[in-house]
């Protein structure tokens, strides 16, 4: 069983249209990226910023060409499409058919594990396989799974090591819920958690439920303020991302990077 403990990030996905904006957009708040290559699907490429705990930032965008078809198919299109900046998280299984088996079993809805890939710039091969965890699209309320079948490093780290080291690493994802007991109940039914501390975040206009000792942050809208536009928008799920300089802390204490820079909402602790 993934529990709370084990319930850490491989990665967060960041949604845009036009993956060199969303670089330079990073970029204009001190973070760089660099570019990890076209997906195999036809239809996205994207950039990565990694940091030393294996964590990582992939912004994902339409590729120059990609195939209509394809993009269409893409369970992110309207992501991409919408600019809509954090829209999926993922964690790591040592044995993927076993988790979603155990998924299966507190009546968690799951996908098939489905492979793909990517070759990065230097030309090294990559490939993974992922399953989705919940309905919507993956990663849109609970983590997807993904399981490498090359080297994880050469997935995280674009050039052999993180892209810098400023950040220890993600460490918190907020997601976006219209009942905030309901997804409360959801998630400790999925993975063992126990009871979250619940307080407020007012740039979010939010009420919040941190679930210590794992990176899970629900937020239900108290106001007209981001998680409010989000939930219209595009629904529930991940609508901001929080780095951590040291390890992380209990409580909720957040400071937020210029969004008027970003275009979406990234905190550090």
């Amino acid at each position: 069983m993934l529990s709370a403990a084990e319930l850490n990030i491989d990665h967060v996905t960041v949604a845009g249209a036009e993956l060199k904006t969303m670089q330079a957009n990073l970029a204009s708040i001190g973070i760089k990226s660099e570019y990890g290559g076209p997906h195999s699907n036809h239809a996205t490429e994207m950039a990565i910023t990694s940091f030393p705990d294996g964590s990582y930032l992939e912004l994902i965008a339409i590729q120059h060409d990609a195939v209509a078809a394809a993009l269409n198919a893409h369970y992110w299109k309207k992501y991409m499409r919408g600019n809509a900046g954090p829209c999926a998280w993922a964690v790591r299984a040592e044995d993927l058919s076993a988790e979603l088996k155990r998924l299966k079993t507190v009546d968690v809805k799951v996908g098939d594990a489905q492979r793909s890939g990517r070759q990065k710039p230097d030309g090294t091969k990559l490939e993974w396989e992922t399953a989705n965890v919940g309905p919507g699209p993956n990663g849109g309320f609970f983590p997807f799974i993904i399981h490498d079948f090359t080297p994880r490093e050469n997935r995280a780290f674009v050039a052999g090591h993180p892209t810098t080291t400023e950040y220890r690493g993600v460490t918190r994802v907020v997601i976006a819920v219209n009942d905030l007991k309901e997804g409360i109940e959801r998630y400790r039914k999925a993975y063992g958690l126990a009871a979250p501390v619940e307080t407020r975040d007012q740039a979010l206009g939010a009420r919040l439920a941190v679930f210590e000792g794992s990176p899970v942050v629900l937020a239900t809208p108290f106001k007209a303020a981001l998680v409010a536009d989000r939930i219209e928008k595009f629904g529930e799920g991940p609508c901001a991302f929080v780095l951590g300089k040291a390890g992380r802390k209990a409580g909720w204490k957040v400071e937020w990077f210029n969004t008027g820079k970003l275009q979406w909402h990234l905190g550090v602790e």
